[in-house]
């Protein structure tokens, strides 16, 4: 029954994207490599591996909206048409494309065919789907993938994963490109995230289903401190140690709400995300977006005026057991903070997650 099962959805979801014309599919170009430092010049971390390359997966878009010599951030008035009118197609293609192959899974939910946690993990796997190949066949933006080029950096260890806060668009972004971000071996990922996004039927959909933890604060608007419900804690903890049981990592964005303004850094940081790494005795992984802004802007008078389509999405290598609250604060600011605002690597990006302990020698996991 759970073959069967995961097979229909895989159709259904199929049949639904494959309703929309494809333009193009996202290419992957050939890797961009450089050398990182080996533990000669990393004493303290001689427990793992001695070198690593850094892998640069770009995803090319069609023709129609990229010319292969456009590198410049801003693009003409007529492309950024063009760009918005993709996106909105995305997104419109995207709240049919949700409900259509999640109901399938519900029913057999409902109907007591799939477990809770078969039911949560199935539904990740098809909004990940959906997500990755409506944006290969709408390519309204050019996202670029960087991650780590070493499969040990990717092994299946339970982690806390944070991320900064960028756009609307981050979650359909992170959905697409988790699989060539975070690699094959990856753990699937519950992600905590603001109640009153229940109030979009799709979002609240897609959320429910794979369970998601939910926060409740108050609606104090973009670059002012949240008030989060003290009650709605007890529940997330619970929740948080179920899940690790079940073999999924957490995802949390420090920040605590959407950023109006990322090219200047990060909003004020929340330690959040190290406290339920302290209590789960887990380590924290890094994640960082550059560029989404420019398609979707926090910043409501800015909204959906297209400044630019070029992405980066990053993964850090290595998880960190950090010894307090203020030492994750500053690495993280500093490391994704310069990522979101730049584009680019911290210089010290590596001093700050490598130099102490991270726990236990991971397994290799191939890509």
């Amino acid at each position: 029954m759970f073959l069967t099962t995961n097979h229909l959805v895989r159709i259904l979801a199929i049949f639904v994207v494959a309703s929309v014309k494809n333009t193009n599919a996202f290419v992957t170009t050939s890797p961009i490599t450089s050398p990182c430092p080996s533990t000669q010049d990393l004493p303290l971390i001689s427990h793992l591996p001695q070198a690593r390359s850094f892998k640069s997966v770009e995803l090319n878009a069609s023709q129609l909206f990229t010319s292969p010599s456009q590198e410049a951030s801003e693009i003409g008035k007529v492309k950024a048409s063009i760009t918005k009118i993709g996106m909105m197609a995305y997104i419109a293609s995207m709240c049919v494309a949700l409900p259509v192959t999640l109901f399938p899974i519900s029913i057999l939910y409902k109907a007591k065919f799939i477990s809770k946690t078969r039911k949560e993990k199935t539904s990740l796997r098809t909004g990940q789907f959906c997500s990755r190949w409506l944006m290969r066949m709408i390519p309204f933006a050019k996202v670029q993938v960087l991650r780590d080029d070493d499969s040990k950096a990717l092994a299946d260890v339970p982690a806390i994963w944070v991320c900064n806060h960028t756009s609307m668009l981050d979650i359909f972004v992170l959905l697409a490109t988790d699989k060539k971000l975070r690699g094959k071996n990856k753990r699937p990922m519950k992600i905590i995230y603001w109640k009153e996004l229940e109030k979009n039927f799709v979002t609240g959909l897609l959320f429910k289903m794979c369970g998601f933890f939910s926060v409740e604060m108050e609606d104090n608007g973009n670059g002012k401190a949240n008030q989060y419900k003290k009650s709605s804690f007890k529940k997330l903890l619970k929740g948080i140690k179920e899940a690790f049981e079940e073999g999924f990592d957490i995802g949390i964005l420090p920040e605590g709400q959407l950023n109006p303004s990322p090219e200047n850094g990060l909003q004020p940081v929340f330690p959040g995300a190290f406290t339920l790494a302290k209590i789960s005795k887990r380590p924290i992984r890094m994640m960082g977006l550059h560029g989404l802004h420019k398609l979707w802007h926090g910043d409501e008078k800015i909204g959906m005026t297209v400044t630019g389509r070029e992405v980066k999405v990053r993964a850090y290598p290595f998880g960190r057991k950090f010894e307090n609250a203020d030492e994750f604060v500053e690495s993280f600011q500093s490391v994704v903070g310069h990522f979101g605002a730049k584009g680019v690597d911290h210089p010290k990006w590596k001093d700050m997650l490598l130099n102490v302990e991270t726990g236990p020698k991971t397994q290799e996991a191939p890509m």
